[in-house]
């Protein structure tokens, strides 16, 4: 590169991570089922302000909530995000980053992003795999590890049904035979239907669950860009929940206008399917605020065109009012910019009771926002199957007094004991909580 061109990158990256605006409200403002949404703050340099990864110094660890106390269930992982419970207790990890991903970072300002993205701990090779952690003497720490599954393409969501491993890889979904007990699966995978990838592949994790039954399988796609700068037909059954049936293979979208669903999870009273959603970026600290909502067969929930509900993003071009006239508003803001990925139910934990019924959401943590936000684990409570009353934090401590990341939670899930297990993908372990004695 041209000594002149790489000096104005870097000083291009400066400027860009230097400028931008900060919040006038607080996170709480932008939580619960009605939150503060101010009038847009569209800067010509968008805010960055990541904290930089530098994981976690010999024997720290997270704060947890008054009654629970936290331990490493696993350490020394390489970028855990996901975690699925097998029947008989075995702890999947999905070790994994973005792929290749060429056409996302073209430019002065993707080529700045993709440093600074870096710095958050997000610019390491992607392990491609799936680990297995067995904790079989029930001490709360896995003492047996090996590799599940490997040679995979970014993989993430995880769900067994039957003897049908389903692993969602970055652009397919992939199905695998599974012994129950087993520590290792050689055979090959066979594809259950494409995902949307490619060259351009902005949001690329991808989730998978089960219906009750089985016979279908929800899978929820990201959309490729922040508020469909790339046009329109780089959208194509993104932004979305898919609906695949297990047997056929036969697919349609099942809930759209989602700009990048991640967690998902039946809420067990209602039985009705919950996601968690990262909202879009750039118009300010204060918005938009992520969020969990239900999610109807057939909804539509306003990106690209508006946010929580009918607010028009006037970014956008062609608008699309009709469609916005039927956007949905979501059920429950959880703050602005905090990148809420992980999503599991209470049921099955022995925590205290405060934390007996409502939602464990693990929060990646901000860029986009100054000051922080998320970097932590936090309970919505619930009452009926539906959100009642402020989030309480379950894990907390996540950056150090120099507003450095020592760790970044993702995926959280329920163990066999009832513990609540969640994954660090900076501090590269999984983090276990339980009731303290």
């Amino acid at each position: 590169m041209h000594k002149t061109r790489l000096a104005l990158l870097i000083m291009a990256a400066g400027v860009l991570a230097a400028c931008g605006e900060s919040s006038t409200l607080q996170v709480s403002d932008g939580t619960g089922p009605s939150p503060k949404l101010p009038e847009p703050n569209k800067t010509l340099i968008p805010t960055v302000n990541i904290a930089p990864a530098v994981g976690w110094p010999a024997g720290a660890k997270p704060t947890a909530a008054a009654g629970t106390q936290v331990a490493a269930f696993a350490e020394d992982l390489d970028h855990p995000r996901w975690l699925y419970v097998l029947p008989n207790g075995d702890v999947l990890v999905a070790e994994t980053n973005a792929p290749p991903k060429p056409e996302d970072g073209k430019g002065i300002r993707g080529w700045v992003m993709e440093k600074v993205m870096g710095r958050a701990g997000a610019g390491v090779p992607s392990p491609n795999r799936i680990t297995l952690l067995r904790d079989a003497d029930h001490d709360g720490v896995a003492e047996t590890r090996t590799v599940f599954l490997e040679n995979l393409n970014s993989p993430f969501g995880m769900t067994l049904v039957g003897n049908d491993l389903y692993v969602a890889d970055s652009d397919k979904l992939l199905r695998f035979p599974y012994q129950p007990g087993e520590t290792a699966i050689k055979a090959p995978g066979t594809k259950v239907v494409d995902l949307p990838g490619g060259p351009l592949n902005h949001h690329w994790t991808k989730n998978v669950i089960a219906s009750k039954d089985g016979s279908k399988l929800y899978v929820s796609v990201g959309s490729n860009s922040n508020v469909g700068e790339n046009g329109l037909e780089a959208e194509q059954g993104r932004a979305a929940i898919w609906e695949v049936d297990r047997a056929s293979g036969q697919q349609r979208i099942f809930a759209s206008g989602l700009r990048n669903p991640n967690g998902m999870a039946w809420e067990p009273q209602s039985g009705k399917l919950w996601t968690a959603v990262n909202e879009r970026d750039e118009i300010g600290s204060d918005l938009v605020p992520d969020y969990i909502t239900s999610v109807k067969d057939g909804g539509f929930y306003g990106w690209p065109f508006s946010y929580y509900g009918q607010h028009v993003d006037v970014r956008v071009t062609p608008q699309d009012p009709d469609l916005v006239a039927k956007a949905i508003a979501p059920d429950y803001a959880v703050g602005p910019h905090t990148a809420s990925l992980g999503l599991t139910f209470a049921q099955g934990n022995t925590l205290p009771a405060q934390f007996s019924n409502g939602a464990f959401i693990g929060q990646h943590g901000s860029w986009n926002r100054k000051p922080h936000s998320g970097y932590k684990v936090i309970f919505v409570p619930f009452e009926g199957g539906k959100p009642k009353g402020q989030p309480v934090d379950v894990l907390t401590g996540f950056l150090n007094s120099d507003e450095k990341a020592m760790g970044r939670p993702v995926g959280v899930v329920i163990d066999p004991q009832g513990g609540l297990l969640v994954a660090d993908d900076v501090g590269n372990k999984v983090w276990r909580v339980w009731a303290a004695k």
